[in-house]
């Protein structure tokens, strides 16, 4: 155990160096092509700023108008079909869209059932199991240049509902 510690105090100020070093030995000018990867960065930054300011507004008029609670609420029959606590509903929503305001709805879960509560344990357990498919879509997609995604959202959203599913049949075997 002291060894993995060792290990995790060093590994990134030896990759830091070990990749000056090499710039340096295949006589790279490392900082020229540091700040060109910083200019680049600083322009994907703001090819990618709009889209994250319309999720991010998107998000915030979702949890503000309560339609969250209503979607819960109407989903409430089948959720309890399926032994899956309403409660839950709108964090696996929003953690489709941003993983920052899916962890405010968790701090939520937490003040009013308790972090150790069936419901706090298994929206954890969400929480490490999902993705946040349209923010990685948006961002990295954008980024990237690719118009066509194909199948992927499809893909993203059995992965989130294989998550879940999982997350509940998990917590129920553990907790």
């Amino acid at each position: 155990m002291r060894f993995l510690i060792y290990i995790s105090d060093y590994i990134i100020p030896f990759i830091l160096f070990y990749i000056i070093g090499m710039g340096l030995l295949s006589k790279q000018n490392v900082f020229d092509d540091f700040i060109d990867g910083a200019k680049d960065g600083f322009k994907v930054v703001l090819d990618i700023l709009p889209t994250l300011i319309g999720l991010m507004v998107a998000i915030g008029i979702l949890r503000a108008s309560g339609a969250l609670q209503i979607i819960a609420g109407a989903l409430q029959p089948i959720t309890d079909l399926l032994h899956f606590p309403s409660q839950a509903v709108p964090l696996v929503i929003i953690k489709m869209f941003s993983s920052s305001a899916a962890t405010s709805l968790l701090l939520d879960i937490f003040k009013e059932y308790g972090p150790d509560s069936y419901l706090g344990r298994l929206t954890s357990i969400i929480m490490s199991s999902t993705e946040t498919i349209f923010y990685t879509l948006a961002v990295y997609f954008m980024a990237a240049g690719v118009k066509k995604t194909r199948y992927t959202l499809v893909g993203c959203l059995l992965a989130m509902l294989t998550g879940v599913v999982a997350s509940t049949i998990i917590t129920n075997l553990v907790f």
